[in-house]
């Protein structure tokens, strides 16, 4: 017999998520373009600091969305990268982006396409899998990060226009 898969969107799960991913992480991606199937390889690395409920970094997160001063941010995530093309060596980005949490909103200062603030609808199948869900500009981002151990991550992807898959993103990221 199975059990049902249960969804939840419980803030505490989603600080024991990033406290367990603080850390430094090399992450090795693959984008595949679609419907082509033109393929991207990237090596990044990634730092993730957790964020308490209160500081400064939740506070400025509160006041880019406009939401009243008076809201606490429950928790969220610092994350900085670095990332190189693997094929041709050559750096490809870098930045960082803030991450905090209020009921199942995701707030971002940024998004994957914009350097404008997002939020994502987030929610947990299961204590290890986070689940995202982002819109705009007419694009929609579902994201998949899963904890497998204490060493290993798996990110995918997937991006789609009216309707139609645009770019699947796949990644390890294996703690350092």
């Amino acid at each position: 017999m199975t059990s049902p898969l249960v969804q939840t969107t419980d803030e505490s799960l989603l600080a024991e998520f990033f406290q367990a991913s603080v850390g430094k992480w090399r992450s090795e991606r693959r984008y595949y373009t679609l419907p082509e199937g033109e393929t991207k390889v990237m090596e990044s690395l990634i730092t993730i600091r957790f964020l308490e409920q209160g500081c400064d970094e939740l506070q400025k997160l509160v006041q880019m969305h406009g939401l009243p001063a008076t809201v606490n941010l429950t928790c969220g995530a610092k994350v900085t990268w670095e990332s190189t093309n693997s094929i041709s060596g050559r750096k490809e980005s870098n930045g960082k982006t803030i991450f905090g949490a209020l009921g199942s909103v995701l707030y971002r200062d940024r998004g994957f396409a914009t350097t404008k603030p997002v939020t994502a609808q987030y929610y947990f199948p299961n204590p290890k899998t986070l689940c995202l869900r982002t819109e705009y500009n007419g694009s929609v981002f579902e994201e998949e990060l899963k904890l497998v151990g204490s060493k290993y991550r798996t990110r995918q992807t997937i991006i789609s226009r009216a309707g139609e898959q645009l770019m699947i993103g796949q990644y390890l990221e294996k703690r350092i």
